[in-house]
């Protein structure tokens, strides 16, 4: 597989163009299902079925596996096709290659891993292996805003499934990840009364008053050495300098590393928003835990041993690390399903104009896919 791998290693690269110089983010319907079709029709030369899941706002998702029987697939393998980007970035921002490094937008979150997954396949079925039977691959439209329409069609094919593996990208460093905060977003609204602030300001109830006090007790809920972090990342409020605001509201991210703090958050924030400082105020929280935390349980532990082992066989050192970031690897974790992310080739800067891929790392990092889901068929 190694050999094979190297000798179309410019292969890869012709596809990684092909799908960097596609714009496809989010809200991009268009440009999301032509890199989908894409990859749909490289699957089924391969003599993979493809279903594809209609969407009606965002890209369409598309199931893939070896069998018409996608039932009998052990392993579940996640990856997204949507960017950050807006629509015409690839345009200004084309795929290019500079030193041992590839740039473009979401060359590294995650089109590079798009081709490692279908070059692991290809390496798999060339070596005349048939682990590609216990494989189902889902790939989907919406991972960048939160997985909105996807996020219950993974849960649903995580179901009886051995093993997770996620392709965001590797660390900096070529970690995989092993857990990852989960995360909420809220809306505090407040409502005050208006006045003019020189003429009759007794008569006004500050919105934004009120809202400065509680952006005080939610900072106050963060607790670093625990994982637990509260960040208002914008405020609203007020019409002019000279009127006492009647209505304020800020935009709140929460993270935590397990579900039982999410649960003690939620409880400190219903606390926050039961009582007023600023008479005649009245405050409102809307918003939930749209990821849960992907925890490392003892079940990852042991994935995380043959992932390292396998590694190790082929000269590769694997370690593995925590982030705050998000993705889909949350939702099979919470699902008890044994679950590893990071399997991506390495690079950095995600979601910025100087993202990159480091190349070298392109063919090991898909090797070490193909050998660890030679592997985990096994199980």
């Amino acid at each position: 597989m190694k050999r094979y791998l190297e000798e179309h290693r410019d292969e890869m690269l012709q596809l990684l163009e092909k799908l960097v110089n596609i714009d496809s983010g989010s809200y991009d319907k268009e440009g999301v299902n032509q890199v989908g079709y894409l990859l749909r029709d490289i699957y089924q030369q391969l003599g993979f079925h493809v279903l594809k899941v209609e969407q009606s706002d965002h890209g369409n998702h598309f199931i893939i596996s070896k069998n018409a029987n996608p039932s009998q697939a052990t392993i579940l393998i996640l990856a997204h096709m949507d960017t950050v980007f807006e629509k015409g970035t690839a345009g200004t921002r084309p795929f290019k290659v500079e030193g041992n490094r590839a740039y473009g937008p979401g060359v590294i979150d995650m089109k590079a891993s798009l081709v490692s997954v279908i070059y692991a396949v290809k390496a798999l079925l060339h070596s005349q292996n048939d682990a590609c039977a216990k494989v189902e691959i889902l790939l989907t439209s919406d991972e960048e805003i939160g997985s909105p329409t996807s996020r219950a069609l993974i849960e649903q094919h995580a179901i009886g499934k051995k093993f997770a593996l996620v392709m965001e990208p590797a660390r900096k460093n070529g970690a995989i990840v092993s857990a990852r905060r989960g995360k909420g977003q809220y809306t505090l609204e407040v409502i005050g009364k208006a006045a003019h602030s020189g003429i009759e300001p007794e008569k006004g109830r500050s919105a934004i008053e009120e809202l400065a006090y509680k952006i005080i007790q939610l900072y106050e809920i963060t607790d670093e050495e625990e994982g637990i972090h509260v960040n208002v990342g914008l405020i609203e409020g007020g019409t002019s300098v000279n009127t006492v605001s009647d209505h304020a509201t800020a935009q709140i991210d929460v993270r935590f590393r397990t579900q039982e703090q999410a649960q003690e958050i939620k409880e400190q924030m219903a606390a926050i928003i039961a009582s007023t400082e600023v008479d005649g105020t009245k405050v409102k929280l809307e918003g939930d835990i749209n990821r849960p935390p992907m925890e490392k349980t003892e079940q990852t532990e042991k994935l995380l041993r043959i992932i390292k082992r396998v590694g190790d066989e082929l000269d590769l050192f694997i370690k593995d690390t925590e982030t705050g970031g998000g993705s889909d690897a949350s939702f099979t974790s919470a699902l008890s399903i044994p679950t590893v992310d990071g399997l991506g080739p390495v690079g950095g800067r995600a979601h910025r104009e100087s993202e990159y891929l480091e190349l070298d790392s392109f063919v090991p990092r898909t090797l070490l896919l193909a050998h660890v889901i030679k592997e985990l068929a096994t199980y």
